[in-house]
């Protein structure tokens, strides 16, 4: 798979996971704004669960494709 198609799915499956949390306004496609100053305590709260929920969207999707081998 090319990396501008696996860049493409990783953003929907950002968007997908943001939007289940309703935390669209934390992702950086929805919030341009300088970050720089924000605490790293505060980004983590903020961008964490999006991320940890990617991760268990990932895994999810893996172990259903082994189910079906």
């Amino acid at each position: 798979m090319r990396s501008r198609e696996v860049e493409e799915k990783l953003k929907r499956l950002k968007m997908e996971a943001a939007a289940e949390l309703q935390m669209m306004q934390y992702i950086k496609e929805n919030n341009d704004h300088y970050k720089g100053d924000t605490p790293s305590k505060v980004n983590g709260a903020q961008g964490g669960p999006i991320g940890g929920r990617m991760v268990r969207k990932m895994i999810e999707s893996e172990q259903n494709k082994m189910s079906m081998e």
